[in-house]
């Protein structure tokens, strides 16, 4: 029957982990918290988790608990988070904006976007503050101080037939 056959493999496995679990007592494989007397499950905490555990730090930790502590060891925090908002622009600003605008670059505090058109350019110059505490609500306040606007590139400018070879003449007030 294979209720039976079931049963042998139940009976099979139990006596196999108890074999297993002499044999460990026996060599004392024990975490090394539960050999010290300390409870296997530590309260979380913002501290480093091999250190709650009394293990080493090479002990394997959880993937997020590891970068966060090598951002901080290298000092990345904020350029991983103006990465990350670089990445959702457009869930940051919206469908419209992030159609039309683009984020560029980001130092000292300052964030170069790029838009498509001078019209694009001007909006986001009027909006620069609002954008401003958006990032800020996202990357934590004071990352981003100031938002600088540029708009498309034009054709670069050669000199032609129709240009004065020395630039500006002595009474030239244009411009």
């Amino acid at each position: 029957m294979p209720g039976e056959d079931a049963e042998r493999q139940i009976s099979s496995a139990r006596e196999a982990l108890a074999a297993a679990v002499q044999d460990a007592r026996a060599r004392d494989d024990r975490p090394a918290s539960a050999r010290s007397g300390r409870k296997n499950f530590p309260e979380r905490s913002n501290a480093d988790p091999a250190a709650q555990r009394g293990g080493r730090s090479e002990d394997p930790q959880p993937l997020g608990a590891a970068i966060t502590r090598l951002l901080a060891e290298r000092g990345w925090q904020q350029q991983a988070a103006v990465g990350s908002a670089f990445g959702r622009w457009e869930e940051i600003v919206g469908p419209e904006l992030s159609a039309h605008a683009r984020p560029d670059g980001f130092a000292d505090g300052e964030l170069l976007i790029v838009a498509d058109s001078t019209a694009w350019a001007t909006q986001l110059r009027l909006l620069a503050a609002t954008l401003v505490r958006r990032l800020n609500a996202e990357l934590g306040d004071g990352t981003v101080r100031r938002v600088k606007v540029r708009g498309p590139a034009g054709p670069p400018r050669k000199p032609g037939a129709w240009r004065a070879p020395g630039g500006r003449g002595p009474r030239d007030t244009y411009g």
